[in-house]
């Protein structure tokens, strides 16, 4: 090691991984970059709209995964993750309430976008008691055609 320490030492290259007038460099955020998105931003802004200890994070993160995967017909998957839930001392109840509230609203769930699942997974977890959207109106009906052959 201290060979090649020595070797290294005449081209200017030290041990450590600073520029020689000693500043620490960060390459992770740099003065072009924008700082990386901070996900407790929407764990605490749910916190505070739900009460109790199902706006914890692990809560929150837990929950909105039951509620998907129940939804998706994953029973097994979700009763793990159910199990888990359970063992933070998570409220079963607003699972109960979520996935209540996610089949009353199924007409706004786009199958062909995974976002529209998850947008409305987390607008029933922050209100789950949300009245249910008024089905669409029905095409009017009107008199039906007599068609006779001559």
């Amino acid at each position: 090691m201290f060979f090649l320490l020595a070797a290294l030492a005449p081209l200017g290259v030290t041990a450590s991984a600073q520029p020689a007038d000693g500043t620490a460099v960060d390459r992770a955020t740099g003065p072009g970059q924008p700082p990386a998105a901070q996900p407790t931003d929407e764990y605490s802004s749910i916190q505070r709209a739900v009460s109790g200890p199902a706006g914890n994070p692990e809560c929150v993160w837990l929950g909105r995964r039951v509620v998907s995967l129940l939804w998706r017909d994953d029973i097994d998957t979700a009763f793990r993750h159910l199990d888990l839930y359970d063992r933070f001392g998570c409220p079963a109840g607003h699972i109960q309430a979520t996935f209540r509230c996610l089949i009353l609203h199924e007409g706004s769930i786009d199958p062909k976008a995974p976002d529209s699942l998850n947008g409305r997974v987390e607008a029933c977890w922050i209100n789950p008691y949300q009245p249910a959207a008024a089905p669409p109106p029905a095409a009017a009906a009107g008199p039906a055609k007599e068609t006779t052959k001559r």
